[in-house]
C-alpha cells in the first residue's frame, strides 16, 4: 500500500493557501490594483489616445510595453479595439454606434458592453474600414493577434504560481477590470449620465471631474468635444491621471503630444465683429457657447428668484432650466412642452434661446459665404447690444474680443 508522501502534500497545501510570494489580503490588493491601472493605463494611453485618434506619437519602448501588457492583461487586439472606437465616433448615437445606449438601452450598454464590443469585432467591414495605421509587424501578426487569449491563460498562471487559489480572484478581478470600467461605465454612464462643458453634438457626459478610477476616461465629454487632444482635463478643477503619465513620458522623451484643447483667447474689443471673429468663434465654438450657456442659467436663475420674491409658481420655469441651454435635438420630447411655456411666460429667455440658436447656425450653415456670414455675425452682435438684456450684451462684447 502506498502512503502519500506528506512533505509533498504539504508544500501542495501551502501554496495554494499562500502561493510563492506568500503576501497578506491587504498586499495581494494592491497588487490588483496595482496591476489593474497599468491596464488602464494602457487602454488610454496607447489604444485611445495613441493608436484611435493619434493626438500623440509614442517611443517604441513604451509602445511596446503597453501592447504586451495588454496581450497578457486582457488579449486585447489593437486593430479590433481602435476599429470599433473609430466606428463609435463616425456613428456616435446612431443604431450603427456599436456602444450606445440610446440606441442599444443604457442596461444593455452597462451589463452587456463587452457582448455588444465582440459582436463588433465579427465584423470584418467595420475592422478593414476602420482600422488603419494599427500595428502590423511580426510580433503582432504571429503572437498577439494570432494567440490573443493565450496572453490572459499566461497571467493566470503567473497570478496562480504567486497567490495560490487567491491568485484565480486576482485573475477574475483583472479580467473584470475593463468590460466593467470601459465597457460598461464609459460607454455606458459616459452617454447617459453626468454634467457637460459643452454641447457637442452627442449625448456624451463627464462621469466625475477627477479621472482617476479609468485613466482619465471619466471626462468624456471632454474627449467628444475635442477626440484628437491627448489631454482630457479642460477646467481648472478637473484632473486627468492619463495626461499627467503623458506629460511625465514628454519630459523623458518617450511621448509627443501632437494636440491638446484649443484655450480661447480674449484681447482688445472689436468696435464691430469681422472676419477673424468669426474665425475665432468657429475655432473655439464649444468654448463660446459653453460661455453663452453660463449667461442663460444665470439669466434663468434670476428670473426664478424674481418669481419666488412674488411667491409665485416657478415650478415650470425650473422644470425647463436643464434643457434651455441644449441644442434642440438633444432636448426629449417629454421636456418640450416645459420649455415652450417657459419661453412664453418670459421673453427675456425665449430672446436669448433665439439668439442661441441664431449664433449656432454660423458653422452649421454650408449654402452662405464668408462674406455673408461675417455680415450675418456683425448683425447679431448688434441685436444682442441693443436688446436691453445684460447677458446678451455682455456676451456680445465678450465675443467681439475673442481671436485666435
Amino acid at each position: 500500500m502506498l502512503l502519500p508522501d506528506w512533505a509533498v502534500l504539504n508544500a501542495a497545501v501551502d501554496w495554494l493557501a499562500n502561493g510563492l510570494w506568500n503576501l497578506s489580503w491587504w498586499q495581494i490588493v494592491l497588487y490588483a490594483l496595482f496591476t489593474t491601472h497599468i491596464t488602464i493605463a494602457s487602454v488610454t494611453i496607447y489604444l485611445h489616445r495613441h493608436q484611435a485618434h493619434r493626438a500623440m506619437d509614442l517611443h517604441w519602448l513604451p509602445a511596446h510595453f503597453f501592447r504586451f501588457w495588454l496581450w497578457l492583461g486582457t488579449g486585447q487586439v489593437t486593430k479590433e479595439w481602435v476599429a470599433v472606437h473609430r466606428k463609435h465616433h463616425a456613428k456616435c448615437e446612431t443604431a450603427d454606434d456599436p456602444h450606445s445606449p440610446h440606441a442599444h438601452g443604457i442596461e444593455t450598454v452597462f451589463w452587456k458592453g463587452a457582448e455588444l464590443y465582440r459582436a463588433e469585432t465579427a465584423k470584418q467591414e467595420t475592422i478593414d474600414k476602420f482600422s488603419l495605421g494599427c500595428p502590423n509587424d511580426w510580433i503582432e501578426r504571429n503572437l498577439y493577434s494570432r494567440y490573443s487569449w493565450q496572453g490572459v491563460g499566461l497571467m493566470l498562471i503567473l497570478n496562480l504560481a504567486l497567490f495560490g487559489a487567491a491568485g484565480l480572484v486576482v485573475w477574475a478581478v483583472q479580467m473584470a477590470w475593463i468590460p466593467f470600467w470601459a465597457a460598461g461605465v464609459v460607454n455606458g454612464i459616459g452617454h447617459y449620465w453626468g454634467y457637460r462643458n459643452f454641447e457637442a453634438p452627442d449625448a456624451s457626459t463627464n462621469i466625475s471631474p477627477w479621472g482617476i478610477i479609468i485613466g482619465g476616461e471619466e471626462l468624456h465629454n471632454n474627449h467628444h468635444t475635442y477626440p484628437t487632444s491627448a489631454k482630457f482635463s479642460v477646467k481648472p478643477y478637473e484632473f486627468d491621471v492619463g495626461w499627467m503619465y503623458i506629460s511625465m513620458m514628454q519630459r523623458l522623451g518617450l511621448a509627443k503630444v501632437k494636440k491638446t484643447p484649443p484655450r480661447l483667447q480674449l484681447g482688445q474689443i472689436k468696435p464691430v465683429a469681422d472676419e477673424k471673429t468669426l474665425e475665432a468663434l468657429i475655432a473655439h465654438r464649444y468654448e463660446v457657447m459653453a460661455g453663452f450657456a453660463r449667461d442663460l442659467k444665470r439669466t434663468c436663475q434670476q428670473e426664478i428668484a424674481v418669481l419666488k420674491a412674488k411667491q409665485a409658481d416657478a415650478s415650470v420655469l425650473v422644470a425647463a432650466r436643464r434643457w434651455l441651454h441644449r441644442d434642440d435635438e438633444r432636448v426629449p420630447a417629454s421636456a418640450q412642452p416645459k420649455i415652450a411655456e417657459a419661453r412664453a411666460a418670459h421673453p427675456v429667455l425665449d430672446k436669448m434661446v433665439t439668439m442661441r440658436e441664431e449664433l449656432r447656425q454660423m458653422w452649421l450653415s454650408t449654402s452662405l459665404s464668408r462674406e455673408q456670414l461675417t455680415a450675418n455675425l456683425k448683425d447679431w452682435c448688434h441685436r444682442a447690444e441693443s436688446s436691453g438684456i445684460q447677458a446678451l450684451q455682455d456676451f456680445s462684447v465678450r465675443l467681439r474680443s475673442v481671436h485666435i
